[in-house]
């Protein structure tokens, strides 16, 4: 137990110049410490493989800064349920999950990709030259799974409003009650202002933010990671044209296919989450618990 709460601590608190440690230098930090007269690394790693602990890996995330974090995303993760003000939402109501994804390169490689072969992985040229670059914005109808984009060469109001013609001008949001958008807080649509724009464009369209450093709560940058993961990776475009089309084929392609988003995070979930980190409990009381 001594050896688990020791790998559950940062190296930095004990004083080694480490910033993570494998199972070997726990073992000699053990030993050094006086919590046994001899251990394998091996042992080390055996007795935290039982535990699932890892303390050589490690990810990255962004603590909450918002301090009304929890009142912020509640509406959104309502509104992912079919929720809005404790009240369900009629067949008359509509959510989108927007944002932009910016600074997309065309990288045009200096030499053609080599395709797969047998024993042979796919081949990219690493050098290339720069094409320029585009943003990519998009919509999706969180309960329809519909998709809305456009390439631009910047963003910034007058890019998201050409987005909001582009879905608010058809049917049925056009005529429908209420469509919520759920936009995070970037430059394009931020603060009190935006809500204020958005009602004179459209006055059946609600604005709704997220609580800062908080993009994994809109659901467009779902699609997004699918389209850097299908389309931009590895990056070969000649061209910001072969770009712009390349990004709305394939926007029409995954639209036929797509279904939507199987959100299960709730309310609850967040507040579980939030409370831990508020209060963590050390791994050693984990363990003595």
């Amino acid at each position: 137990m001594e050896i688990k709460a020791l790998a559950c601590e940062l190296p930095a608190l004990r004083g080694l110049p480490f910033s993570r440690l494998s199972h070997a230098e726990i073992a000699r930090e053990a030993v050094n410490s006086g919590i046994v007269a001899a251990i394998s690394g091996a042992t080390v790693w055996r007795w935290l493989n039982a535990d699932a602990i890892k303390p050589w890996n490690y990810r990255s995330w962004i603590f909450p800064r918002d301090p009304l974090f929890a009142e912020k995303a509640a509406p959104i993760l309502d509104l992912y349920q079919g929720v809005w003000a404790g009240e369900p939402l009629g067949p008359d109501d509509y959510v989108i999950s927007a944002d932009e994804k910016t600074s997309i390169q065309a990288r045009g490689r200096l030499h053609p990709d080599a395709p797969p072969g047998s024993h042979r992985t796919r081949r990219v040229e690493f050098e290339y030259k720069r094409g320029g670059a585009l943003a990519y914005m998009a919509a999706w109808d969180v309960h329809r799974a519909k998709l809305f984009g456009l390439c631009v060469g910047k963003t910034g109001i007058k890019s998201f409003r050409l987005l909001m013609k582009l879905v608010m001008r058809q049917e049925p949001y056009h005529s429908a009650r209420r469509v919520f958008w759920i936009v995070d807080n970037g430059s394009s649509h931020r603060g009190a202002s935006s809500v204020r724009r958005l009602s004179e464009w459209h006055p059946n369209a609600i604005l709704v933010h997220t609580p800062v450093h908080a993009s994994w709560l809109n659901q467009i940058e779902i699609y997004f990671s699918v389209v850097q993961r299908k389309l931009l990776t590895p990056n070969t475009f000649p061209d910001l044209k072969t770009l712009e089309r390349q990004l709305l084929a394939f926007q029409a392609y995954y639209e036929e296919i797509a279904k939507p988003f199987q959100w299960r995070f709730t309310k609850d979930d967040l507040k579980n989450i939030l409370s831990e980190v508020s209060h963590p409990v050390p791994c050693g009381s984990r363990l003595a618990a």
